[in-house]
């Protein structure tokens, strides 16, 4: 996805036959719930508020009623990449429809295989001209480019193989414009038996090509979304749930029936949602996209960022009542908000960003962060390692939200499990003929990859050692 005045994306989808862990089409539903931020109803129709800046997601086809004037929406200057047509074919026939040219959707008919070596170097090498050429076309349309959003599962592949392609891509023809992956690693039960040796080859790319990444752990959402449910089912906090205005994934509009894949969904786009919120309007204390790599990214390699999200919601959940504004800030830091299965607070924070939206003030802000702050270790050298914003504008049916990234120490717990279930495979040499076959993919690939994420893993660890003051910072930045 890129980020201006206008918001260009972009989208990697694994196959159909890929996606049995999660529906993975959180783009779609980012996009529903982003109009509806902006004042417009699900189904296009009208306008109930018009928010500021919501060229900044959309553009020039849709021309909807406000008053006794008409407002004009440019089209969602995104880009859909998936090798597997049934999935873009969804979005063509779904209520979001006028929101796309069908050239900005490139899709294939049989998909990747769940096999990397197929998405990176069959499909990348094929669709390469195809794929610049649309991205180089949104990007025209932007004012003021700020950033690459790219949003692709890790377990098949073409999230994992095609996914990093296009990240490499990005990096080649837009070298100076910041690229922020959202990456969604399946979990240690996922029925692609492959899916470690995918995880662990995309890993390698996200580490040398992009500037931020945020994981997004499968089985998090899961037990987040149990969690939502229990609290609607019980009737605990009084929170009710409203059946009728879920977003279906795949068709961006309002049905009856949820499907298994909606609320986790949801839960994503609500973080894409977030992190944009301030390019998108106007607040007392903006942050650029680009900050957040400035900021956030003492070490190149070191680039990996938890995200917590609080309240915990879909767009189902509206009725859940807003938390107290210091317990919020409190859930941010709780091992139970994290999208991946880590507790940073048992760990060490290089940095982190508080970014909230609603009628939050200043004071409120500082206050919380000195309340906290002697709970959270922070690296010696940067106790003030801390990044703010303040967008004025709430979530739908919300009073505040808070949404924390941070680069902690943590998230080389999962780094470690996936090299675990790598090693297990490989040390087989299972699977591995039908990586091999594919012309371009080598066994020095595999060896490569795996010493990335242990280098990975290494640098994080060193971090923690009680030396790591008096020891020279560049040793890790190399």
């Amino acid at each position: 996805m890129l980020t201006s005045t206008r918001l260009v994306s972009q989208e990697t989808s694994a196959p159909q036959g890929e996606r049995t862990q999660q529906d993975r089409r959180p783009q779609s539903v980012q996009q529903e719930m982003a109009r509806r931020e902006s004042g417009a109803d699900s189904t296009g129709g009208r306008i109930t508020s018009l928010k500021a800046r919501v060229s900044t997601m959309l553009g020039d086809v849709l021309g909807l009623e406000h008053g006794n004037r008409t407002v004009v929406f440019d089209c969602y200057f995104a880009v859909l990449v998936d090798m597997e047509e049934g999935v873009l074919g969804e979005i063509l026939q779904g209520p979001l429809r006028s929101l796309f040219n069908s050239k900005q959707l490139i899709s294939d008919v049989s998909g990747s295989g769940n096999n990397w070596a197929v998405g990176h170097h069959t499909y990348g090498l094929t669709y390469r001209e195809q794929i610049v050429d649309q991205v180089r076309k949104a990007a025209e349309h932007c004012d003021c480019l700020q950033c690459f959003f790219l949003i692709h599962s890790m377990g098949g592949g073409t999230g994992s193989g095609l996914g990093t392609f296009v990240l490499k891509l990005l990096e080649e023809e837009f070298p100076e414009v910041c690229r922020i992956v959202t990456s969604v690693y399946p979990t240690a039960e996922d029925d692609v038996i492959t899916s470690p040796y995918n995880s662990v080859l995309a890993m390698k790319e996200l580490t040398e090509h992009a500037d931020c990444v945020l994981p997004v752990d499968n089985q998090s959402l899961v037990d987040i979304v149990g969690k939502i449910h229990h609290m609607s089912n019980t009737g605990k906090l009084g929170c009710t749930i409203k059946k009728d205005c879920t977003i279906i994934s795949g068709q961006g509009g309002v049905m009856k029936v949820e499907k298994p894949f909606d609320a986790m969904n949801n839960i994503v786009a609500n973080l894409l949602l977030n992190i944009t919120s301030s390019a998108r309007f106007e607040g007392s204390l903006n942050m650029d996209l680009n900050e957040i790599a400035m900021n956030l990214v003492p070490f190149p390699r070191l680039h990996y960022l938890v995200s917590s999200l609080t309240p915990l919601y879909t767009l189902a959940d509206v009725n859940i009542p807003p938390r107290r504004l210091d317990q919020m800030f409190s859930d941010a830091f709780s091992k139970e908000h994290q999208l991946i299965r880590a507790d940073p607070k048992h760990n060490l924070y290089l940095a982190c960003a508080l970014m909230l939206r609603g009628n939050v003030q200043l004071s409120d802000l500082r206050r919380n962060i000195e309340r906290l702050k002697p709970t959270l270790p922070f690296v010696p050298w940067n106790q003030e390692g801390w990044k703010t914003s303040l967008c004025s504008v709430p979530p739908v049916c919300h009073s505040h939200s808070l949404l924390a990234l941070a680069n902690n120490t943590c998230v080389k717990s999962t780094f470690f499990e996936l090299r675990e279930h790598f090693v297990k495979l490989y040390r087989r040499k299972a699977h591995l003929h039908h990586y091999l076959a594919v012309d371009g993919m080598e066994l020095a690939g595999f060896n490569e990859a795996l010493s990335s994420l242990s280098d990975l893993i290494e640098d994080y660890t060193h971090l923690e050692s009680p030396l790591m003051p008096n020891t020279p910072r560049l040793t890790i930045a190399t």
